[in-house]
């Protein structure tokens, strides 16, 4: 399970465009890895689900962080419910998501790292 911090990995790479267009590409990066890996994608974005969201995705799941939560308690939330068994990755150059994802027992992989693996 790859787990993406949406707005921290899209501003690594595109942080001069509009919030709309750094998801866009963000999923479409996220789309190209998922089809090289056959895992499971997950990124998730600060904001609930009423900004405009990227067009649906069927390789990637694209999520919102509720009402009054972050994205980061929203990631550490996700990872608290995978099964241990279950090997999870997470991306985001935030120490603070990294450091509870090693926590949880994931591993922490920054937004750069995973845009040099994918090559961009």
């Amino acid at each position: 399970l790859l787990v993406v911090d949406g707005y921290n990995l899209a501003r690594a790479r595109w942080s001069q465009l509009a919030p709309e267009e750094e998801r866009r590409r963000t999923v479409a990066l996220l789309e190209d890895l998922q089809a090289r890996s056959a895992g499971t994608v997950v990124v998730v974005f600060d904001g609930d689900d009423s900004v405009a969201a990227p067009a649906a995705s069927r390789s990637v799941r694209v999520r919102f962080s509720a009402t009054g939560q972050t994205a980061d308690e929203a990631i550490a939330a996700l990872v608290a419910g995978v099964p241990d068994a279950q090997p999870v990755v997470v991306v985001s150059s935030d120490r603070e998501v990294a450091d509870d994802a090693r926590r949880l027992g994931a591993v922490a992989l920054s937004s750069p790292d995973l845009l040099a693996a994918a090559g961009r």
